[in-house]
């Protein structure tokens, strides 16, 4: 029985071993010869069928079907007539149930069916599985679109702020292409708002209120994507789980789908993706199950696309499919107009977030919109954000703004073409600087300490820079 430090191999098993093996199988097992006789039936198949062994030891198949005792159509004459492996649905008619029968012959050396073993399932017990497996993936289907919905409704209260005419002619293509089903490319600058965007879309679709699912190309690892897009089945490859996932296109089926930061998708991976727009359906990696969608699809860049297909880093093909109605955002430095409403919006929804009666002075937006804001909204939501929360005095000034924007590193220069020199830009913005701090504190004093520097040195300052006594 056993060879080396104890491994039984199957060729050293003796014919006792076979029995105790079969006899511990979940299905139901009867072994006849290759006349059709039945030398061997286990427990588990007088478990699922009723019949006893007594019943059918030793007798031919088709003269136990003849006496109804056994299933018609029986699988065992089939495969030796056949000589092939057999599989069919049959009725025990003693129990009227049904099961699953597989009926497997074994040859001998000449090619002749020495066995056949069949093996027994209980039908209806693989049908109740079925059917639990059915009910916990609709549960879990529901779950899912419920989830993206809630998501959805949370992203519909961020509402798209403008005033620009540029902004104006983008919001008359959305309110044209939000009730069909077109695919849209929107580009523009990171923090220009295309989320915002295709969220409007979404919201004044036919698909709202169905899933919003967004995927950001550009934060998942290259090797992690395509199964994030398009699922996997179990075993599709190492760590994958047992069973298996949806992707997002499945994820977003019946509503929309925006592929974020889509330029930064791998060359690889844009041919699969055009084949899904193109087909409308998809096959899960590792699966053979073509997966029907009915999905529109929203695609989101920061990068120049025609730039890329000239470098031959994004597919030609690719990007007319996903252009059919391009939407350009222009950056902020571009709609100084948009900056002040923004502003002011921003800093209404901070202030009742943090519970505050903070208010832009009109010397603190003519600041803000000086500056060409190189990250655009996000950048100015960001900054007017930290102004609410430092403020301690009801009013953000223009000395506040330029002091918030120096302390982040970046000048803020004036607008058109003409620009002061170093030296006079330096003076303007440190007494901005030190007015900043005597409007904060009130006095030159509190002022100084404020700014790090002797009160002494802080009074010859302002007497250079032409503060006066009074805003001392």
């Amino acid at each position: 029985m056993q060879s080396g430090k104890g491994v039984v191999h199957l060729t050293e098993l003796e014919s006792g071993d076979y029995k105790s093996i079969c006899e511990n199988l979940y299905d139901g097992i009867h072994i006849t010869d290759g006349t059709g006789t039945i030398l061997f039936i286990n427990k588990a198949y007088t478990r699922t069928t009723g019949i006893l062994p007594e019943e059918l030891l030793g007798r031919k198949v088709s003269e136990i079907e003849a006496e109804g005792i056994l299933y018609t159509g029986s699988v065992t004459e089939r495969v030796l007539a056949q000589g092939k492996r057999i599989n069919s649905v049959a009725t025990i008619h003693r129990l009227n149930k049904e099961v699953l029968v597989t009926g497997t012959p074994v040859f001998d050396e000449e090619k002749n069916i020495r066995l056949v073993v069949t093996n027994t399932r209980d039908f209806p017990e693989l049908k109740r599985l079925e059917a639990q497996l059915l009910a916990l993936e609709e549960k879990q289907e529901k779950a899912v679109q419920e989830l993206a919905y809630l998501r959805s409704q949370q992203a519909g209260d961020k509402q798209t702020i403008y005033h620009s005419a540029a902004m104006r002619e983008v919001m008359e293509i959305v309110r044209k292409v939000a009730p069909t089903d077109v695919t849209v490319l929107i580009t523009g600058e990171s923090g220009t708002g295309k989320e915002l965007i295709a969220n409007e879309i979404y919201q004044n679709s036919d698909r709202c209120g169905k899933p919003f699912i967004k995927l950001n190309c550009a934060a998942i690892p290259a090797e992690l994507l395509e199964s994030e897009l398009f699922g996997y089945e179990e075993g599709a490859f190492t760590g994958a789980k047992r069973t298996g996932k949806a992707g997002m296109f499945e994820l977003a089926n019946t509503g929309v789908l925006l592929l974020d930061e889509v330029g930064d998708m791998p060359m690889a991976l844009q041919a699969k993706l055009l084949r899904v727009l193109q087909e409308r359906s998809l096959v899960r990696l590792g699966g053979s199950k073509t997966i029907d969608l009915d999905i529109r699809v929203i695609a989101a860049t920061n990068k120049e696309l025609l730039t890329q297909v000239r470098q031959g880093r994004f597919r030609e093909d690719l990007y007319y499919r996903l252009s059919v109605v391009p939407i350009e955002l222009k950056p902020l430095r571009e709609r100084r107009e948009d900056i002040p409403v923004l502003a002011r919006h921003f800093c209404e929804l901070y202030r009742r977030k943090y519970g505050k009666e903070t208010e832009l002075s009109p010397n603190a937006v003519a600041e803000l919109a000086k500056y060409d804001w190189p990250g655009n909204i996000r950048e100015l939501e960001n900054l007017v954000e930290r102004l609410v929360v430092t403020d301690s005095v009801g009013e953000i000034g223009g000395c506040q703004v330029a002091s918030a924007l120096n302390f982040s590193g970046t000048a803020v220069p004036e607008a058109g073409p003409q620009r002061a020199s170093l030296k006079t830009q330096l003076q303007t913005f440190e007494r901005e600087l030190i007015l900043g701090a005597l409007e904060r504190t009130g006095s030159l004093r509190k002022a100084a300490v404020s700014l790090g520097v002797e009160h002494s040195t802080l009074v010859k300052k302002c007497k250079r820079l032409g503060i006066s006594s009074a805003k001392r």
